[in-house]
């Protein structure tokens, strides 16, 4: 069954949930739908409005399992729809919309050197506690003559998109260094992310000041010591 076909499949009964369509059209082909994963191939034009629909009335069956009065609290009603439109309009966007647009240009004028974006603002949100994740993010790009060249800009844009889900770090910096890896084709890539995490910060052990840094390395960044150490040093301390 092609994806053509998948999207076809309609709601075989009256009231059926719109997530089981969109599950079962990934279950047929074999995709998975992980938290960090992005399904925007499997999302017909329209459904997107239907899916907050129905991601707003189970959020008011959670605000009622709070035994939070919605009716009568002015502070919370509408918030059923407020949540729902934030997780599927805002901060989780990168599982339901498709990947950015990002225009490309050969490495016309051969550039060989390091080049360092950042620190780019990311935001997500973890998927253990749904708490936020705020950072920052550095890419070390060292490009060849066959190198696709994007704009400044793109980076942040990719990072936004990838960050865009439910992530823990270690995964969303592996799923950002791939992206670019296939975008640009370099020589060396580096990635560094440092963020907060609220699920230390706001629970748990409530540790204000700690924060989690990671880094992925591909290619030159891997095999060449100085130009690894020349990428760190670069970064602010």
């Amino acid at each position: 069954m092609n994806l053509r076909q998948l999207r076809t499949i309609e709601p075989d009964a009256p009231g059926r949930p719109l997530s089981e369509v969109i599950r079962e059209r990934m279950v047929l082909a074999k995709k998975r739908f992980h938290a960090n994963d992005n399904i925007s191939d499997f999302i017909e034009v329209g459904e997107l409005e239907g899916l907050l629909d129905e991601v707003e009335e189970k959020m008011q069956g959670v605000l009622d399992s709070l035994v939070i009065d919605t009716e009568r609290d002015h502070n919370t009603q509408n918030t059923a729809r407020r949540v729902a439109k934030m997780y599927l309009n805002e901060v989780f966007k990168g599982r339901y919309l498709p990947q950015p647009t990002i225009t490309e240009f050969p490495n016309a004028e051969h550039l060989n050197e390091l080049m360092i974006v950042g620190p780019i603002t990311v935001r997500s949100a973890c998927s253990h506690h749904f708490c936020p994740v705020i950072g920052k993010v550095w890419i070390g790009v060292l490009p060849n003559q066959n190198t696709t060249v994007i704009g400044l800009s793109k980076y942040a844009r990719l990072a936004e998109w990838v960050m865009g889900r439910p992530q823990i770090q270690e995964e969303a910096v592996v799923q950002l260094a791939d992206l670019i890896q296939s975008k640009t084709l370099p020589d060396g890539l580096a990635i560094v992310m440092e963020a907060t995490h609220f699920c230390m910060t706001w629970r748990g052990v409530k540790d204000m000041d700690s924060k989690m840094i990671n880094s992925v390395m591909r290619g030159a960044f891997l095999t060449d010591m100085t130009l690894r150490r020349e990428f760190l040093a670069l970064l602010p301390k």
